[in-house]
């Protein structure tokens, strides 16, 4: 109960504050975790406000655990890194009852028993942004983004904002030392009013919930993550001690529940690989229903004992994986069709719908891909069509409603001039893709590719981001990339919230850009198919810029991973007069790299041939593939009986088979990384 006012005149201060505080915590835990609040939002505020003034009455009664200091930390420079005790690994995949039936019997094998008696901790897998929270003798401690499952990012200013997250654990005996897991959502609720508030500020809606989550855990400023109406979602305790005797997931669960936090209610513990397909169908008969994202089912060995007996791979434990679902669809009318520019002038038809509903999710655009697509589907304005979309995959059309088309819909008509520029507009012989034919005089491709220029793996120009390129084009005061290095800050200094300091900063930025390598100009350019593995092997191949300009389409195809079609547009790209003046302009302007080395016969690698299947966590697969032929190694996109090694990630397929047929050297991605670790190191 609220105090009374003789309770307040027989009281210290300190107790005043401590049972304030009291009543406070167990209103957020009855309202977020038990969802059994007891105090109006007019009760709660007035007991906040209460708390309020006795602290600043009294400061020497704050303490970092107050409900008061949610926000409390000044904006961050950046975020410093944090190392987790243990990895956060991910999970393998199944999609129907087959896989699960096959999860279930590898399980039984390995614990020698019949599946039908082994439980099963089933839960939904949320669609969010994964954490690890930190605590020690009870008190928040630090906090962390996933990252790359070893190292995050330090949140723990941001986390505390969160109302669902306990600044002190709640309950008797608290161990000294707890880690919890969980994820960080955005109900669907709180999304389409966080979304609309963001529409009235001006500013561009978060594509769906689980980028608005993420966003929000990475502003730089605590402040604003605690205006974004996020929740904290428990699903593991990794660590705690002492030891508290439990013996399954599921009595942790209860744990984290009565230390304060919020633990899925769909959490069920099931028996047999009967009560794990059962389950994976009822959730999903709810999926459409539910207050939040959720993508599939996470299912885990309960049996702490067991989870130990059976262990991990290298990326993921074998006492678990997850259960996806398919892409959701609805169907709605398509009112309209804009047409897209993009960075190589791919023109882009993206149909105009009635707004939906779809996975939780206020889908009102989607893409139509192409000409060939649209005449596929038969699709017309005024159709009935079927949208689908699947995590965050950008929601497409996938079919007609044929029955249903009402008697006045019309004809899509392609553009034969480009909408923004009115330049023509041309697709060759064999290409799906229409393109505008303006290149950088054309708005919409000199945007995207100012943005491509100064990305991070081009010229990584700190500060130059999608609304200062914007701005710039929409000024006309860039026309060619070489015009970012001879921005003056006097000019820069007019855009809106830039600043004399921010412009002096953002000049330095492009001045130390102005030092790159062979391979990020190339990359930079934006040569059609041109990414990064192969910038670096032109670069390495031919190892100075006109010796790249001046090769022909034989020349060309002998460098690795360039094939007739890239070859041809490497060639095309470096013939338009237009391209070798922009070239000239950046040299002009001052960008310069240092000669590559020659390659080198005794490099480690050399003369073997490696194939990258499946997904690296720690790692993307160009950035393997970059340091594979650094090493002097011939990365091949197929497996045959002339493959050296094949690294496999997660969810590796057919070539992971070819290469156990071949008898191939088969790596994990953790012997992978110790390969290149130790290759490296030693050159």
């Amino acid at each position: 109960m609220p105090l009374t006012d003789t309770a307040q005149d027989v009281i210290s201060p300190y107790q005043e504050v401590d049972e304030l505080r009291s009543q406070i915590n167990d209103a957020n835990y009855r309202y977020y975790v038990l969802d059994d609040p007891y105090l109006t939002d007019a009760d709660y505020d007035s007991l906040m406000q209460k708390l309020m003034a006795l602290e600043e009455a009294n400061p020497e009664l704050v303490v970092p655990e107050s409900p008061t200091q949610r926000v409390g930390a000044a904006p961050a420079a950046g975020f410093s890194e944090i190392r987790h005790a243990t990895p956060m690994l991910s999970l393998g995949n199944a999609f129907n009852d087959d896989d699960l039936a096959s999860f279930g019997r590898r399980i039984a094998k390995v614990l020698g028993q019949p599946a039908s008696d082994i439980e099963f901790a089933c839960e939904p897998k949320l669609d969010g942004a994964a954490v690890s929270l930190v605590y020690v003798n009870g008190l928040l401690v630090s906090g962390a983004t996933r990252g790359d499952g070893t190292v995050g990012e330090d949140i723990t200013s941001n986390l505390r904002t969160l109302r669902t997250v306990p600044l002190a654990l709640q309950g008797e005996n608290i161990p000294a030392l707890v880690e919890v897991r969980g994820e960080v959502i955005l109900p669907h609720r709180d999304f389409e009013s966080l979304n609309d508030r963001v529409r009235e500020e001006g500013r561009k809606p978060f594509a769906n919930p689980r980028n608005a989550a993420a966003g929000s855990l990475r502003q730089l400023d605590p402040s604003i993550t605690a205006t974004r109406p996020i929740a904290f979602h428990a699903y593991q305790m990794p660590q705690i001690s002492p030891d508290m005797g439990d013996t399954s997931h599921g009595q942790l669960m209860e744990r984290l529940r009565g230390f304060g936090f919020i633990v899925s209610k769909e959490l069920s513990i099931v028996k047999g690989i009967d009560g794990l397909i059962a389950y994976c169908q009822n959730l999903g008969a709810k999926r459409d229903d539910m207050l939040y994202d959720i993508d599939g089912a996470v299912i885990k060995v309960n049996n702490l004992t067991q989870q130990q007996q059976l262990g991990f791979l290298s990326r993921s434990p074998r006492w678990a994986t997850s259960f996806k679902y398919p892409a959701q669809e609805k169907a709605t009318p398509l009112i309209g069709v804009d047409f897209q520019v993009g960075r190589t002038g791919a023109i882009t038809p993206v149909a105009r719908l009635a707004p939906v509903s779809v996975g939780g999710v206020t889908v009102s655009n989607a893409t139509l891909h192409n000409a060939d697509e649209i005449e596929r589907l038969g699709v017309r304005i005024g159709d009935i069509v079927i949208v689908r979309r699947a995590g965050d995959v950008v929601p497409q059309v996938s079919g007609v409603l044929i029955a249903s088309r009402p008697d006045d819909t019309k004809a899509i008509t392609f553009p034969t001039h480009c909408p923004v520029c009115s330049s023509d507009v041309s697709r060759q012989p064999g290409e799906a893709v229409a393109r505008c034919t303006g290149g950088l005089v054309c708005a919409a491709q000199r945007k995207e590719a100012l943005k491509h220029f100064v990305s991070r793996k081009a010229f990584d120009v700190d500060g130059a981001g999608e609304k200062l390129i914007a701005q710039l084009v929409e000024h006309d005061w860039v026309e060619s990339p070489a015009d970012l290095f001879r921005l003056q800050a006097s000019r820069l200094a007019l855009l809106p919230r830039m600043g004399e300091k921010s412009a002096l900063n953002l000049v330095e930025a492009f001045s130390k850009a102005r030092q790159t390598t062979l391979a990020r100009f190339i990359y930079a350019l934006g040569v059609r198919e041109v990414g990064e593995s192969t910038a670096l092997a032109l670069a390495k191949q031919f190892r100075a810029l006109d010796t790249l300009m001046s090769a022909d389409q034989v020349t060309l195809e002998t460098v690795d991973d360039v094939g007739p079609i890239v070859a041809g547009h490497i060639r095309a790209f470096f013939q338009q007069e237009r391209n070798q003046q922009i070239i000239t302009a950046l040299l002009d302007a001052g960008v310069t790299w240092e000669q590559e080395d020659a390659p080198q016969g005794d490099l480690p690698l050399a003369g073997q041939t490696w194939v990258l299947t499946g997904t690296l966590e720690t790692m993307t697969r160009s950035q393997g593939k970059a340091r594979l032929m650094a090493l002097g190694a011939k990365v091949a996109g197929s497996v045959s009986k002339n493959t050296d090694c094949l690294v496999a990630g997660a969810n590796a397929g057919s070539k992971l088979a070819s290469a156990e047929k071949f008898g191939v050297n088969i790596l994990d991605e953790v012997q992978f990384s110790e390969r290149l670790g130790g290759l490296e190191s030693s050159g």
